[in-house]
């Protein structure tokens, strides 16, 4: 089993400063093999906002993929964000805007969605999925593929189909023909899981879609600040919500979720002590 932490929308610049000490403390109680950081690391990408993005982040004992966000591209600074959008970004996190990860069991890798001549919604283009599946179809049938980007190809918690991402359909179409089986994404600032036969009934394949709340900033659009750990097995993932209450993070609710030959779908009520799901 491998068990990937799931953060999003931090938002350094914007940040609630008491959830810094008892995230870090969660996250090393829950010794995770992966730590996925899906975007909006910043509020304003601001150097240092980085600098303190970066520092918390490197406070943490594991290894990392990182995607940015749309707020990780300027604002304000109309230049660069026209020549240069993710030069402050790459500084801090190195020049890879499309990480990867595997080993035994999982392959993750990271898309960038975040566009420069957009401020708030993304998109995916065909080279960026075309290579995406390239990579994870060399991985294996016995390793368990996941992308993450940062805007959200589902908007079942909220309803804003404005949010997803631009080209969804094509990239949904595609990742079902080479078997994605976990997509990690953020920007919502809402939490959920749900398969993606949901939405995408029509690919033949259902992958699972996570969307992980912002972990610590103010900006917390009815919700508490929150962030997933995920438990992968081959056949099975549960995903765990965990919740700021009472000064810690603690689990508020879990979801569990099996594969089939066509995909992935929800396990019946009955696995889990907690339900995690998108709202009727």
């Amino acid at each position: 089993m491998r068990v990937i932490a799931h953060l999003s929308d931090l938002h350094f610049g914007r940040v609630d400063p008491t959830t810094l000490p008892a995230l870090q403390s969660a996250l090393i109680a829950a010794r995770p093999d992966l730590l996925v950081v899906s975007g909006d690391l910043t509020q304003r990408a601001r150097r240092g906002e980085f600098e303190a993005a970066r520092s918390f982040l490197d406070s943490l004992p594991f290894p990392r993929v990182i995607v940015p966000g749309n707020h990780d591209i300027p604002l304000h600074n109309v230049f660069a964000r026209a020549t240069a959008p993710f030069r402050a970004y790459r500084r801090a996190f190195a020049n890879e805007l499309e990480p990867f990860f595997i080993d035994q069991e999982i392959a993750v890798l990271g898309i960038n969605t975040a566009r420069a001549l957009t401020f708030k919604n993304g998109r995916i283009n065909v080279l960026q999925v075309e290579r995406s599946c390239a990579r994870l179809e060399q991985c294996g049938p016995a390793v368990t593929r996941v992308i993450v980007t940062h805007h959200p190809f589902d908007v079942l918690a909220t309803g804003d189909d404005g949010a997803v991402i631009g080209r969804a359909g094509m990239a949904m179409t595609a990742f079902a023909r080479c078997r994605v089986d976990l997509i990690l994404s953020g920007h919502l600032h809402v939490g959920y899981a749900a398969p993606s036969a949901v939405r995408y009934s029509d690919t033949g394949w259902a992958s699972l879609l996570v969307q992980a709340g912002t972990a610590t900033s103010t900006r917390r659009r009815g919700e508490v600040n929150a962030f997933n750990l995920i438990r992968i097995d081959r056949s099975r993932i549960a995903v765990e919500s965990l919740g700021w209450a009472g000064g810690a993070f603690s689990l508020t609710a879990t979801a569990g979720f099996q594969r089939g030959s066509e995909g992935w779908s929800s396990e019946p009520p009955n696995r889990s002590q907690h339900t995690m799901s998108p709202p009727a």
